[in-house]
């Protein structure tokens, strides 16, 4: 992953893509940090879950640009989550994510919602990095009722 953001890193350097340059250093630098900080070396899954906060941050300020009607940092964001959402996994659907929710709480024999934590532990672990937990949160308390 680290070799793949380095490769497009140098490309978006040659093709002079100022935007997609600063994203993707901004993110080599989280990384950085992060392995600094912990005195590891990261791996996929933790580079992953780095990207998805990334995404998360950017997509909170997008909300506030929005409400400021600020469109010139609206399309420079916009943009910035669109590099990043290039380097995770493939999101399932939420049809797909239904069907598995609700495949999961008739497993595990869930009737409430105070099944709801083992439910989310077990979904989490088996999408790990493919759905975002709010969704799969409001789906569990959808079946749950």
């Amino acid at each position: 992953m680290k070799e793949k953001l380095m490769e497009d890193l140098k490309e978006a350097m040659r093709s002079k893509d100022v935007v997609r340059k600063n994203t993707l250093t901004m993110l080599r630098s989280q990384i950085k940090q992060v392995e600094v900080d912990t005195r590891t070396v990261l791996s996929e899954s933790e580079i992953i879950d780095i990207i998805h906060k990334q995404v998360k941050q950017k997509k909170a300020a997008l909300e506030e640009f929005e409400k400021a009607n600020r469109e010139d940092l609206v399309t420079e964001v916009q943009t910035e989550i669109e590099i990043l959402t290039t380097y995770l996994p493939r999101q399932l659907p939420e049809e797909e994510l239904r069907i598995l929710v609700e495949d999961r709480v008739a497993a595990m024999g869930a009737t409430s919602m105070k099944d709801m934590g083992r439910v989310m532990q077990v979904l989490k672990e088996e999408t790990a990095g493919r759905a975002d937990g709010r969704t799969l949160s409001n789906l569990v308390k959808e079946v749950l009722g």
